[in-house]
């Protein structure tokens, strides 16, 4: 991932030439709300901002239910990552955001994972008859992987007997954990998380069909106190670029 990481700061340079000259004397600062599914490639996109352009990108991960009620509280965010179109068009109808700005930056992919190799096999029969006793979920009022893999469940008919082993996370990231660490075998999450190289990086994963769930379309925003941000416009330009894509797809999102 640093190989490609290194290769798309090449790519980047020529593109923000110009904004990295004008940013020598002043670097700037954007607070981005990121949904924890993204924590990964925001991690690397705000290396290459700050290597292309010298902003600074500051980035807080949670869960998009979570970060929407804190950006209507009046949290200092600038750009908002969610991991659902809902709530950012919910905060561009209320006058919240910089008309124009919000787009569909990514769709993610739901997998079902366990640390343990060989635990989850290939079609998710484990779900059925699988020796567990606790099945971790994102919780689905606040994150939409939570949602989605509440809708997998109900799809596949097995909500009901699966119910008392779920327990729940408060956001995808605490998901991931409680999994990674064994508190709980296995476990629905992005399959971001579970990807290095665009490889499993470790245990044993069932990517969910696409039609057992609502699609999982992430949308970013610019907030209204971001309009004169060059580092938030600088940001959204980033997302948007050929480079940009091509790493987020590496990550396992659907990217248009």
């Amino acid at each position: 991932m640093r190989c490609l990481v290194r290769s798309l700061l090449k790519s980047l340079v020529p593109l923000f030439a110009v904004a990295a000259c004008a940013s020598a004397a002043r670097a700037d600062v954007v607070q981005v709300a990121v949904a924890a599914n993204f924590t990964a490639p925001a991690k690397a996109l705000a290396e290459i901002l700050h290597k292309t352009t010298g902003h600074e990108a500051r980035l807080s991960f949670g869960a998009t239910g979570a970060f929407y009620t804190q950006i209507k509280n009046g949290a200092p965010f600038d750009v908002f990552l969610a991991a659902d179109d809902e709530r950012p068009l919910r905060l561009e109808k209320e006058g919240d955001t910089v008309p124009g700005t919000r787009f569909t930056y990514a769709q993610g992919q739901l997998v079902l994972w366990s640390a343990k190799p060989g635990f989850v096999d290939q079609q998710g029969a484990v779900l059925k008859n699988g020796p567990f006793n606790k099945l971790a979920i994102a919780n689905p009022k606040l994150a939409p992987y939570g949602a989605a893999a509440v809708q997998t469940m109900e799809k596949l008919g097995l909500m009901a007997a699966l119910q008392p082993k779920l327990v729940t996370g408060e956001s995808i990231g605490q998901t991931y954990t409680f999994i990674a660490t064994g508190n709980a075998e296995l476990g629905f999450v992005a399959l971001s998380q579970v990807l290095e190289g665009g490889k499993l990086k470790g245990g044993s994963a069932w990517v969910v069909p696409a039609q057992d769930h609502e699609p999982i379309v992430q949308d970013a925003v610019m907030l209204k106190r971001a309009a004169g941000n060059p580092a938030a416009k600088a940001w959204m330009a980033l997302l948007h670029s050929a480079g940009a894509k091509d790493l987020i797809r590496s990550y396992g999102y659907a990217v248009k």
